[in-house]
Formats: C-alpha cells, sequence, structure tokens
C-alpha cells in the first residue's frame, strides 16, 4: 500500500482535519484517507466488468450453460 508524507500543512488546516475526524468518529490518517478518496473517485468511471458486458450485449450476446460440481473433495493432507 502507498504512502505519502504532507509537509507544511498549516495549524488551522491541521486542526480543522482533527475535528472533522472526531466528527466522523474516525482517526485523523482515515478522515484524510476519505477525503482523498472523495476527490479522485468518478461517478462517471466506467468498470471493466460492466464494460466488457456491455460490449458483448452489443455485440448480440451469448448464453451459457454452466454447471457447478456439486461433489466434495477431500482436504489435502499436507503432513
Amino acid at each position: 500500500m502507498a504512502a505519502i508524507t504532507i509537509r507544511n500543512l498549516s495549524d488551522a488546516t491541521h486542526r480543522a482535519l482533527k475535528a472533522r475526524a472526531a466528527a466522523s468518529r474516525r482517526s485523523t490518517e482515515a478522515e484524510v484517507r476519505a477525503i482523498l478518496d472523495a476527490a479522485v473517485s468518478s461517478p462517471d468511471r466506467v468498470k471493466v466488468g460492466s464494460l466488457l458486458a456491455s460490449i458483448g450485449q452489443g455485440a448480440g450476446g451469448i448464453e451459457l450453460a454452466v454447471t457447478r460440481e456439486k461433489t466434495s473433495r477431500e482436504p489435502l493432507d499436507l503432513a
């Protein structure tokens, strides 16, 4: 997981972040993560699975008959 350091943060900003975190019942670090996540997430972002499904539907789509095996397997003996 990536990490960043923010230098020269004003005392007023730090106090505001701490107050906001306390109001959200989070640590200051968790509050900053939530703020950054919200700032960079896009509601218009298309996820790969959704994109592939729409391409398949546009091409006429196919139906897959998928059946799962219901037989159980013996656990592997690692001894």
